[in-house]
């Protein structure tokens, strides 16, 4: 008995809902009564907002005092209020003010939206988490010829609308584009605005937005790439080419393939080399300074490393970038140089 007891209080637990059912014998008792709510008109056998709108009810479950989050089969018991409230059709929301007149609701239908609804007209914040920062600059029409006209930065900017399934598509792969707004070069921004905020409208008229299409990753990487002097890959994180130094490149492929007594006066040619080159050579002295020591297997040793760190990706952004290019840079020094020098040198001597 005391099993089944305990079994009992668990699926009743489980089954309890901060949504109120509604019907015609207890509909004025809630409605109307100097609370304002949101009712959801619908039938079992056709499509509704569950469990959205459970999620919903429990975000306000804190408020049930100054808010109501309520449904009514309207295809069943509730079917006089229905009619009495001209539904045509499911789900269909409508929103009931202190006294209980009603009013359509007619915005989004996902649960940020119906939220957002619901604070607005009752004052009362849910228990939603805030979503974070967006990862891309925020435009309107305030700061739009400030940021997207400055002539000494490469601006996109996506104009999009809250209701556009595409766009939403669109976001976490347009979002990825901030990489490149935290380059260090600070020459490009990645920048949204709403086209469909009425506020925007001369912006949105002005440059003749009229559609909201796809983009695709790998064309907002090479567009970004092209304009910022960047090196960014598909997916996130830097390409391969990322850091690599032309003159360097060419010092480091002469370095692997030359003997030891002779990497010396290369290390000293690069580092007269670096006098102009600025940090971006650091990487490739610290490679040629460890053989040059006598660090055994360096380039191996450390490429390995290198790969292990990148392959878990657990570090910051910035950090797994550092990593990348001295990853990229060691490559320079690798096998595959020594390997592609002989086959040079091969083709030279054969066509002797």
């Amino acid at each position: 008995m005391k099993i089944y007891l305990f079994l009992a209080a668990l699926i009743a637990g489980a089954s309890a809902s901060n949504v109120i059912d509604l019907t015609p014998d207890n509909f004025d008792t809630v409605i109307g009564q100097g609370k304002p709510g949101l009712v959801e008109f619908f039938a079992p056998w056709w499509y509704n907002l569950a469990p959205i709108y459970e999620q919903l009810a429990d975000a306000y479950a804190h408020a049930k005092e100054k808010v109501v989050i309520a449904k009514v089969d309207a295809d069943g018991e509730g079917k006089p209020l229905g009619k009495k409230f001209g539904v045509t059709g499911f789900p269909t929301l409508k929103w009931f003010n202190e006294k209980g007149e009603a009013e359509p609701y007619e915005s989004g239908r996902d649960l940020d939206s119906l939220a957002a609804f619901i604070t607005k007209k009752s004052g009362v914040k849910s228990s939603i988490k805030p979503p974070p920062p967006p990862e891309t600059t925020i435009l309107d029409v305030h700061n739009f010829d400030e940021v997207a006209l400055d002539k000494s930065k490469n601006v996109i900017v996506s104009f999009t609308a809250p209701w556009c399934g595409h766009c939403k598509n669109l976001k976490p792969t347009y979002e990825k584009g901030n990489s490149f707004d935290q380059s260090q070069t600070n020459l490009c921004v990645v920048a949204n605005l709403d086209a469909d905020d009425k506020k925007n409208s001369a912006i949105r008229e002005k440059y003749e937005i009229t559609s909201f299409p796809t983009i695709n990753e790998e064309a907002i990487v090479a567009f970004l790439n092209e304009k910022c002097g960047t090196h960014r890959a598909v997916g996130g994180g830097l390409s391969d080419e990322a850091g690599r130094l032309a003159d360097f490149d060419a010092l480091a492929g002469k370095f692997a393939t030359a003997l030891s007594t002779t990497k010396g006066s290369i290390y000293q040619e690069a580092l007269s080399l670096a006098a102009s080159a600025g940090t971006g050579s650091k990487h490739y002295l610290r490679v040629m300074e460890k053989v040059v020591n006598g660090t055994e297997g360096y380039v191996e040793k450390e490429s390995k490393r290198l790969a292990a760190i990148l392959k878990k990706r657990t570090l910051s952004p910035t950090k797994l970038d550092e990593i990348k290019i001295k990853a990229n840079i060691l490559r320079a020094f690798s096998q595959e140089k020594v390997a592609e020098a002989e086959e040079k040198v091969a083709r030279a001597e054969a066509e002797l």
